[in-house]
């Protein structure tokens, strides 16, 4: 069973009908006492770091979600439940949950003709074997929507990079927990591949 973070940020409804596509059980919790209780969690999200804070706040769910993977939970953050993954985000400067060392950066873009949000298909390179990754290959493109990208500390955090003006980590992942700021959900067969993976994941990277 997949446990899907409900914290009013957008896409899980998206996530439910992949997962549904796939022939995986789901069920969506807003409780601490949902996501301890998971066996696999997916931690979506669109719209605005400060937002996406406030809710997990006002719902009383980053605790248990910390303690969920640390405790060794599969764990899968997309876009924005990548980003507040980190410690902290340029949007709007807020703190974040600090589950991987790391930052969220507003896109700096010196071509003009590249727009920010960053709307559209693109490839996803990987640069770091990782079994949710397993079978990519060069020109393979997913979805993305976003005007901030995802910047671990470390580079051994980062297992795939997408180039939009520059390249930026467009997957990240540490132990259990794995995260990608473009959309699995959205992306067609790669996505859909990838979540079928995470069903049966160990939570190891390697």
């Amino acid at each position: 069973m997949i446990t899907i973070l409900d914290y009013g940020a957008g896409n899980l409804r998206s996530v439910q009908r992949a997962c549904r596509a796939l022939g995986m059980d789901s069920t969506v919790v807003q409780t601490p006492e949902g996501l301890r209780n998971a066996e696999r969690i997916i931690f979506p999200g669109v719209g605005a770091a400060p937002a996406a804070m406030d809710n997990l706040n006002r719902l009383g769910v980053v605790d248990a979600l910390v303690e969920a993977v640390r405790s060794g939970v599969p764990t899968l953050g997309i876009c924005v439940g990548a980003q507040v993954a980190l410690d902290r985000s340029d949007e709007g400067d807020v703190k974040c949950i600090g589950l991987m060392a790391g930052d969220t950066r507003l896109f700096n873009l010196p071509d003009p003709a590249l727009k920010v949000p960053h709307i559209g298909w693109n490839e996803v390179r990987v640069v770091r074997p990782h079994p949710l990754l397993e079978g990519l290959k060069q020109g393979d493109e997913f979805y993305f929507v976003h005007s901030y990208f995802l910047d671990p500390k470390s580079s051994d955090h980062v297992y795939s990079t997408t180039d939009y003006g520059s390249n930026f980590a467009s997957a990240i992942g540490q132990d259990n927990f794995f995260a990608t700021q473009f959309h699995p959900e959205k992306s067609g067969r790669f996505g859909l591949e990838l979540l079928k993976r995470f069903a049966t994941w160990e939570g190891t990277p390697c």
